[in-house]
């Protein structure tokens, strides 16, 4: 397989996974001191991950949390954000302009950071109150976050046996989805790479990751045009546009929104035959109980869709890496 570290993306996960006692000694000291609610912080990709995190706790838990666009913060503002809010954020590079600025905002009212950086110094460490420095792996670290605190409250007794299941054998079965996935992914890399209009179907905690796969990824790296949309608003305007050669692609994953996914797959052969599913069922996480599968079906999507980027690199001739505008224009 090309571009394929596999010994790399092992230590990735278990690297990332090896946090979890940090952010247990985190978690559990904003819950000994107190808290009012959780807003996850984010702008681009963390704040798709942002809504990953809060589907998850919403079908869990009855803590009150939400995803905040920063953005969108600064200029709207939030009153349920106080000086007893927890707010966590993430980031590559630690200097992200909207995040900066709305971190900053949130300090002001006395808001505790959990602040995710994937270097070592960065703005954005100095102004978390709590202070993770390790690359990748965004929405894994948020997940943690969010069990830990779920565990806490009462919510999450099956917490220790998960997570032992998810140190003994998660990197390796994501490996081995990647490795599964990637003839698929050729395939699919073939027939889409020239796609004029491409639209993406996902829902549940797989809907933050169909939103920042589309802009992301088939947007701002690889220049394509796309559409992403979640499953129950598919019905709700977008099938009307859809034709028997438009390409639609619809993830599915095994949380308590499946079922939203599955009417588009069930619906869509009557008006279209240029649509994929990629459903994270069709693919074994050896060592992992049938029971968690439901909080990992993203990471099963990342795996296919790290695949999908190789192939779409190579037919495309266009490196991910390079951007028109982004970081290079004053915007």
């Amino acid at each position: 397989m090309i571009k394929f570290n596999e010994q790399a993306k092992i230590d990735s996960v278990n690297g990332a996974l090896a946090l979890r006692p940090r952010i247990n000694e985190i978690v559990d000291e904003i819950c000994k001191n107190g808290y009012s609610n959780i807003c996850w912080l984010g702008i681009g990709g963390t704040w798709a991950s942002s809504m990953q995190a809060t589907v998850h706790m919403k079908e869990i838990s009855a803590i009150e949390t939400w995803a905040e666009n920063a953005a969108e913060y600064l200029t709207t503002g939030n009153k349920r954000i106080t000086k007893d809010t927890v707010v966590v954020i993430s980031s590559v590079t630690g200097n992200t302009k909207e995040v900066v600025d709305a971190v900053k905002k949130v300090k002001e009212i006395g808001a505790r950071v959990i602040g995710f950086v994937d270097i070592e110094k960065a703005e954005l460490l100095d102004l978390a109150d709590y202070k993770i420095s390790y690359p990748m792996n965004e929405q894994l670290k948020f997940f943690m976050v969010a069990d830990r605190f779920m565990y806490n409250a009462g919510e999450m007794p099956e917490y220790d046996e998960m997570y032992a299941e998810y140190d003994a054998h998660l990197a390796q079965a994501l490996v081995d989805v990647e490795k599964k996935a990637d003839s698929f992914a050729q395939e699919f890399a073939k027939k889409h790479w020239n796609d004029e209009m491409h639209y993406f179907v996902g829902a549940g905690n797989q809907w933050g990751a169909t939103y920042s796969y589309a802009m992301c990824y088939w947007e701002e790296q690889l220049w394509l045009k796309t559409k992403s949309i979640t499953a129950p608003e598919f019905f709700h305007g977008m099938f009307e546009i859809v034709t028997k050669e438009t390409p639609v692609t619809i993830f599915v994953g095994e949380d308590s929104q499946r079922p939203l996914s599955e009417r588009v797959v069930n619906f869509i052969p009557r008006i279209c035959a240029n649509y994929t599913v990629i459903d994270s069922k069709d693919y074994e996480l050896k060592g992992i109980s049938e029971k968690y599968r439901k909080h990992l079906s993203h990471h099963v999507m990342h795996a296919v869709n790290n695949r999908i980027d190789v192939h779409m690199e190579i037919e495309t001739r266009h490196p991910m890496e390079i951007r028109r505008y982004y970081r290079r224009l004053e915007y």
